[in-house]
């Protein structure tokens, strides 16, 4: 996908209608520190287009970026921020199903794990949550210019082997991705393609 235009075109708070769009929308979800306002910036090869923060939990709301004219990259609030009032990550938990649940254009949800960690017990609830609704999910394993290159392929292998063993799915994609060196970006904008085509089919 060549990235042409950009715009943030809707955002949803906690009361807000969600919209009824026309293309396909392609969601992003993970943990408040999991890296996904630099992923998206590096995606979009913007600098300031999703606001980063050295304190975790700055996406608060539902965010729709226009891509092209052709589809919706859909930033979701992050999860488990612990300095969250157990009200407010309620109230966020709330916003994240009701669009899972809502969105007639949704077709992938890309969830950010850190490479490093093994997923949370919330991120193996998201993806239990996903496969039961039957949303296509791929995992996001950011930071990956945090390790070794030669250390990548058994970081992602932990992953799926932990995901497996928690949850009963099977063939979940992990992609490894950094922002830094922009590792993975040609991946997930292919995917993001594919969507576009099935769309049209």
């Amino acid at each position: 996908m060549n990235i042409k235009t950009v715009e943030l075109e809707t955002v949803c708070g906690i009361t807000s209608d969600l919209p009824a769009n026309v293309h396909p929308e392609v969601a992003f979800a993970g943990r408040s520190n999991a890296g996904k306002s630099s992923l998206i910036n590096c995606l979009m090869n913007r600098t300031k287009l999703a606001r980063t923060s050295s304190k975790p939990g700055k996406t608060q709301t539902i965010n729709y970026y226009n891509i092209n004219d052709q589809i919706y990259l859909v930033d979701l609030p992050g999860y488990g921020y612990a300095k969250t009032s157990r009200e407010t990550a309620k109230e966020w938990g709330r916003m994240i199903e009701r669009y899972l649940t809502s969105s007639l254009k949704l077709a992938a949800v890309f969830l950010l794990v850190d490479i490093r960690h093994d997923p949370t017990e919330q991120d193996l609830q998201m993806i239990n949550y996903l496969a039961y609704l039957g949303i296509e999910t791929v995992v996001i394993a950011t930071k990956a210019d945090k390790l070794k290159r030669s250390q990548l392929p058994r970081a992602i292998e932990r992953i799926e082997r932990f995901i497996g063993d928690h949850i009963e799915i099977r063939d979940i994609i992990v992609l490894p991705f950094s922002s830094v060196t922009k590792q993975g970006r040609e991946d997930v904008l292919d995917m993001m393609d594919q969507v576009i085509e099935n769309e049209g089919q």
